[in-house]
């Protein structure tokens, strides 16, 4: 095909092109075919990427044309591929083997199927569309979440023997990498007794460029159902300009017996992270254990799984892969518990199991299944205890309220993908969903799956609680002053925004100007205009920044936080970098400054907090309780700043030398930042127990006040240091008394309030209070009762805190912008 560009749409993210079929396909195919087997040196990198960092530290992985291109060509011999087949382009373009998949089709003339990656979770339709309506013909499937070879047992018993590996499937081709390879009987059970499909094992790194060796499982084997069982499947033989050898722990190679795979060659060399070249025949060490035996490897496991147990060695991966070729077995997990018991985790197939398998820990199912290893594994190597994971819930299903997925271990991204599977499973799909899985239990998202759309009834509150953009129109029927919100500008930043902006004033000789600081997901900071929304600066970092910045007391330098573990101090006039302090993760919190030392005191997720003063660190601080992720809260007057943690400590530390004066621990994460708690040098902070909590500056807890959600809000106090103002995730903001906590009002949104709320003083109206909630909506309210005078709904979701400043209110959007609107009557 030929492919011209025609027009760029940058407004719409889009580029117009225009693809021709070339005039005659197959002469053209076969050119191609004629080409030599390995062409001369071909210079440059065919393409750069970043390893996931599941079997150790992330690298960026280099990769030049002459590394890759014997894996295409090979693979491409090896598997037949011609202008007739259909490539199932089945892992993300974030994974090399795309890249084989890619140019396997494109090499050949072939087509390439590309389906959305939310019909890799339906398994029924995903069928149907690859072997119905495009007969696919090739397929690798790799440990990329949404396609596994464990994973292809959820297509379940019945599609895979009547779609996938059907007796007249169209696949000819199914390549399995990534992992350990199913066991031949295992693949039995999946196919159709007549199936012909070729059946590969591909092993490989992507610090070596995808794959390294490939094994064709006979024919013959499936056949034979006895001798099947006792079948172990092989890596097989190094593909053409590749080098496999098994090394031991002293280097020496292995000809026969156990150890670790290293993988290079002349050509196939890649430069990892800030090598700037490579010898020649470099080997790559794998982490992967394997058997050599009768001149073939047999994968055992990673070399970081490997145990000490009874005084013998046991690869956890091995285990795990000897119970996963169960008939019963789905999918499992290992692990050791307290260095002692070996703990099994199973899902059971849909016909597997034993009757009692109603308990997790049903001693008949660890029975019956210690009984099928016996024969296949030492006595040492075999699990303690079998535990059942058998979560089949139904709508009459009853769940602790008490069990959240975050206090369970969850993350934001295993949450992601436990929605994509509800997605996927169900068909129901919402932002409160997700929602209701970051801070609600698990029974309030089932009531979400089961019962979709379903409101829960408005609790009943002694004091008024404001209803949102109903109550305001009311409210204009009735002649009452309302202000309203415009956009003034907005600014692309090229991913979401989750930092608060920071403003910076300054007075000239005629005029004053204001610029506004943030970051984004893009890695890039923005210097604007507050004015014009003018670019003043930009700069692209080492990560994706989800820190506010922080202004130097002398108001010449912006201080950042990144995901790549620095601090950036970066000139406020010009965004040059003077210097960067390196800790050892994540930098999410703002600085705050000092504006007694100038120094400048920022927290990270290696659990320190840092006194910086913009060429030196001057002092550091473990906190001993888990990263920092809010940002540090300084009282000058009193010298004593405030560091949370996530493992529920508030300390109170001298800034001058980070010295302990007191602490308070919890038994949940402090995701919001504590903040002036009003007169008498109190300090305020919310909780993820759903408490709003207020401490004197001598660490005696004064009172607390509790919600009806997780409190990430951080407190924000009004002018006269009466009020507190924090948002919760039951979607309400509360107005309370500084003194005693007490309820002051309290308005609803539209969503849940995860950013800080905003006290500022409008003029003639006296102190108002804007506020976002998720949901993407933007409120002004009256300070003195939560009545909203205005508000905006923003295409996308809102974790970033608005500033003010006289009328202009800026917030950043997950929609890729900031914005700044104009508050108006």
């Amino acid at each position: 095909m030929s492919v011209e560009v025609c027009a760029l749409l940058p407004k719409f993210k889009l580029t117009l092109i225009r693809v021709e079929p070339l005039t005659d396909a197959k002469q053209d195919v076969q050119k191609i075919e004629k080409l030599p087997s390995f062409p001369e040196r071909v210079e440059g990198l065919a393409y750069v990427l970043h390893t996931s960092g599941t079997t150790g530290l992330p690298k960026i992985v280099r990769v030049p044309h002459n590394c890759i291109l014997p894996n295409i060509l090979h693979l491409r011999h090896l598997f037949s591929v011609s202008c007739g087949d259909v490539v199932f382009l089945a892992s993300p373009l974030t994974f090399d083997p795309s890249v084989v998949d890619l140019f396997l089709a494109l090499s050949s003339g072939a087509r390439l199927l590309v389906v959305p990656a939310v019909l890799k979770k339906i398994p029924k339709r995903l069928c149907q569309l690859l072997f119905r309506r495009h007969k696919t013909t090739l397929m690798q499937v790799i440990p990329i979440r949404t396609v596994t070879p464990t994973l292809l047992s959820r297509f379940g018993p019945r599609l895979l023997r009547q779609e996938v590996l059907s007796r007249g499937s169209s696949l000819r081709v199914l390549a399995l990498g990534g992992e350990a390879c199913p066991s031949v009987s295992m693949l039995n059970a999946w196919r159709h007794e007549d199936n012909a499909t070729a059946v590969f094992n591909v092993y490989g790194v992507t610090e070596v460029s995808c794959w390294a060796t490939c094994y064709q499982i006979p024919p013959s084997v499936f056949r034979q159902p006895d001798g099947s069982a006792s079948f172990a499947v092989p890596l097989g033989s190094p593909l053409t300009g590749t080098r496999v050898e098994v090394r031991d722990q002293d280097g020496g190679v292995v000809t026969e017996g156990e150890g670790e795979v290293f993988i290079g060659g002349d050509e196939r060399v890649c430069l990892l992270d800030h090598e700037d070249s490579a010898v020649p025949g470099t080997m790559r060490a794998t982490g992967d254990r394997v058997e050599v035996r009768g001149g073939q490897m047999y994968y055992l496991g990673r070399k970081d799984r490997s145990i000490k147990r009874h005084g013998k060695r046991v690869n956890l991966d091995h285990l795990q892969q000897m119970l996963s070729n169960l008939p019963e077995v789905e999918s499992c997990a290992v692990c050791l518990h307290d260095d002692s018991r070996l703990l099994a985790f199973v899902v059971l197939a849909a016909s597997g199991g034993s009757e009692d398998a109603g308990s997790p820990f049903s001693s008949e199912l660890s029975r019956h299944l210690q009984k099928q290893l016996t024969p296949l594994l030492p006595s040492y190597a075999i699990p303690d205890t079998v535990v059942h994971d058998a979560l089949g819930l139904d709508g009459n299903a009853k769940l602790d309220d008490g069990s959240r997925f975050l206090f369970g271990g969850g993350d934001s991204l295993q949450a992601l993908r436990l929605c994509e599977d509800i997605l996927a499973a169900t068909g129901v799909g919402s932002p409160r969903i997700l929602e209701a899985v970051l801070d609600g239990t698990f029974a309030d998202v089932l009531r979400l799956v089961v019962v979709p759309g379903k409101r829960e009834r408005e609790r009943s509150w002694p004091l008024k609680v404001f209803k949102g953009e109903s109550e305001m129109t009311e409210m204009r029927s009735e002649g009452r002053s309302v202000l309203v919100l415009n956009e003034r500008w907005s600014s692309d930043t090229g991913r979401c925004v989750d930092a608060s902006p920071t403003l910076l004033v300054r007075e000239g000789q005629d005029s004053i100007r204001t610029a506004v600081f943030i970051g984004s997901h893009s890695h890039r900071m923005q210097a604007l205009d507050l004015d014009s929304g003018h670019l003043l600066w930009e700069r692209v970092l080492g990560g994706r920044v989800e820190a506010s910045a922080g202004v130097s007391p002398c108001g010449r330098y912006v201080v950042v936080g990144c995901y790549d573990g620095n601090v950036y101090v970066l000139s406020a006039d010009s965004g040059e970098t003077r210097w960067v302090f390196e800790t050892g993760d994540a930098v999410k919190s703002r600085p705050a400054a000092d504006p007694l030392t100038g120094r400048m005191m920022v927290g990270s997720h290696d659990g320190f907090v840092y006194a910086l003063d913009l060429q030196r660190c001057v002092w550091r601080r473990h906190c001993g309780g888990g990263a920092i992720f809010s940002s540090p809260y300084l009282d000058a007057a009193r010298r004593q700043l405030y560091v949370a943690t996530l493992g529920g400590k508030l300390l109170c530390l001298h800034p001058d030398s980070g010295e302990v004066l007191w602490s308070h621990s919890r038994d949940v994460p402090f995701f919001s930042s504590p903040k002036c708690g009003g007169d008498g040098g109190r300090v305020a902070i919310g909780s993820v127990d759903r408490n709003i909590l207020c401490f004197s500056h001598d660490g005696t807890l004064v009172w607390q006040f509790r919600t009806d959600g997780a409190v990430f809000s951080s407190p924000c106090a009004t002018s006269d240091l009466a009020r507190l103002l924090c948002g919760s995730h039951d979607g309400r903001l509360y107005c309370l008394n500084a003194a005693d906590g007490s309820l002051l009002w309290t308005f609803q949104t539209a969503g849940k309030v995860f950013a800080s709320p905003c006290a500022f003083d409008s003029g003639m109206r006296g102190e108002l209070v804007g506020v976002a909630s998720t949901d993407g909506t933007v409120y002004v309210l009256d300070a003195r009762n939560g009545l909203a005078l205005c508000s905006r709904t923003l295409p996308g979701e809102l974790f970033s805190s608005p500033v003010v400043c006289q009328r202009s209110l800026v917030v950043g959007c997950r929609n890729d912008y900031v914005y700044c609107l104009q508050i108006g009557i």
